[in-house]
């Protein structure tokens, strides 16, 4: 189980000695089992607020909390929990091109501390999202859409309660999304807490989940059951 919680979270970066606010003041709150939708123009932080939950860095202000506990403070075995919660999908391909799809997952599963049972999670994980006998073969011998179903077997290996994923359906056809949408439904239906970036607007029509909705780094709208660009 997972709880988030986010207080007053502000994240700004320096750009030509003037601060850019990514994030500003958001505060909301996640609850294990949920699928949401992050949305809004390019820019508007969604990226920043995925880092954030995820506690890949750390706020400038206010406090993010996984289960009532404030992850910028939680160090050693407390902190490499954190990472076995979240599975993480970034928006560019992290796939090493020289290697194969096997070695790419067993490299993570190693990272993830899961060495002795890596091989088993890697082909559960692969199992899971429709790729079962791509182990042996190297990323440019996969489409886009396949590519980006092994990046999210990858986050899935250590199975974690939580992903997080950042313009996952970024450039695949109607296909090839749909499928991806129907594999995450099934996920969320099993328990696994969805939090997902997109610009997949009629998707997100057609799903109708909670629909959060990010304007300048600010929370412009969340909206249960929404569709893209409800803001109340």
């Amino acid at each position: 189980m997972a709880e988030i919680r986010l207080e007053n979270v502000t994240k700004r970066y320096i750009e030509e000695k003037r601060p850019h606010y990514a994030v500003r003041e958001i505060s909301l709150s996640v609850e294990q089992g949920e699928f949401i939708f992050l949305i809004g123009s390019s820019g508007a932080g969604k990226s920043t607020l995925l880092k954030l939950i995820g506690g890949e860095m750390a706020p400038d202000q206010g406090v993010v909390y996984l289960n009532g506990s404030n992850v910028a403070r939680l160090i050693g075995p407390w902190r490499a929990r954190v990472a076995r919660t979240f599975g993480v999908v970034s928006q560019q391909c992290l796939l090493v091109r020289k290697r194969t799809i096997g070695d790419n997952l067993l490299l993570a599963a190693g990272a993830a501390g899961l060495r002795r049972k890596g091989r088993q999670a890697m082909k559960k994980a692969l199992g899971i999202v429709g790729l079962p006998n791509v182990e042996g073969c190297y990323p440019a011998e996969l489409s886009i859409g396949e590519c980006r179903r092994v990046e999210l077997a990858r986050a899935l290996l250590s199975s974690p309660p939580v992903l997080l994923l950042d313009e996952l359906t970024a450039n695949l056809d109607d296909d090839s999304i749909w499928d991806l949408m129907h594999l995450l439904n099934e996920l969320n239906n099993m328990g696994t807490t969805i939090i997902m970036a997109t610009h997949a607007s009629q998707y997100v029509n057609i799903m109708r989940r909670r629909v959060l909705t990010l304007v300048d780094g600010r929370l412009a709208g969340d909206v249960k059951h929404g569709k893209y660009g409800d803001i109340v």
